[in-house]
């Protein structure tokens, strides 16, 4: 039988570990937020409703729902400012045939990495079908890509997804995510690579 104080420290340190983990990844984000607000589009952070992330989470007790207890996979976006409206914590960005996006999206740990991985690029030739009246800024479709994340993102290099509320199209580069570890680092695989295509589209 287990030690029981071996079981608690065990315990201790996996939830330490994540904690770290996330706090990691929440300081590159936001370095990557201040590195592309210095950009001529002057690009600032997408909130929906006062947090900057979108992830597909549950609080269900059934099993497939347990697995979505921890936030293993989660994406931000970034606009020019002057594309956006910034209201206290929140920003309303307006679907229009004109906008595009930078996108991150950072995968802790799934079946089908070796290690934890970020994507990062643009999003482009957004429209809101009819059926979706229940999306009004660009925001609200970040958890629809989330939900269907292996559509979507089976081809990065060339995203091209259509269901009954949006129409989507867009390029990602992957990174490993330990790989990025410095503010050169991010410069080079990351802003860079990103504005590239954000400009090329």
């Amino acid at each position: 039988m287990s030690d029981k104080s071996e079981i608690i420290k065990q315990n201790n340190l996996a939830f330490e570990f994540i904690e770290k983990l996330y706090l990691e990844t929440s300081y590159l984000i936001k370095e990557i937020a201040g590195m592309l607000n210095e950009e001529e589009e002057k690009f600032v952070i997408g909130k929906s409703g006062g947090s900057g992330i979108s992830s597909m989470s549950s609080r269900g007790l059934e099993p497939n729902n347990v697995n979505l207890w921890l936030l293993k996979k989660f994406s931000v976006f970034f606009v020019p400012e002057e594309k956006t409206l910034v209201r206290g914590g929140t920003t309303f960005t307006k679907i229009d045939k004109n906008l595009k996006v930078l996108y991150l999206r950072i995968v802790l740990n799934d079946k089908s990495i070796k290690e934890p991985t970020i994507y990062s690029g643009v999003l482009y030739n957004i429209e809101k079908k009819n059926e979706a009246s229940f999306i009004n800024k660009f925001e609200h479709i970040m958890t629809n890509l989330e939900y269907n994340e292996n559509k979507i993102f089976a081809n990065i290099k060339k995203i091209d997804y259509e269901n009954i509320y949006i129409k989507i199209k867009g390029e990602l580069i992957k990174n490993n995510l330990f790989d990025i570890n410095d503010s050169e680092t991010i410069v080079k695989k990351i802003i860079k690579p990103s504005l590239d295509l954000y400009r090329k589209h």
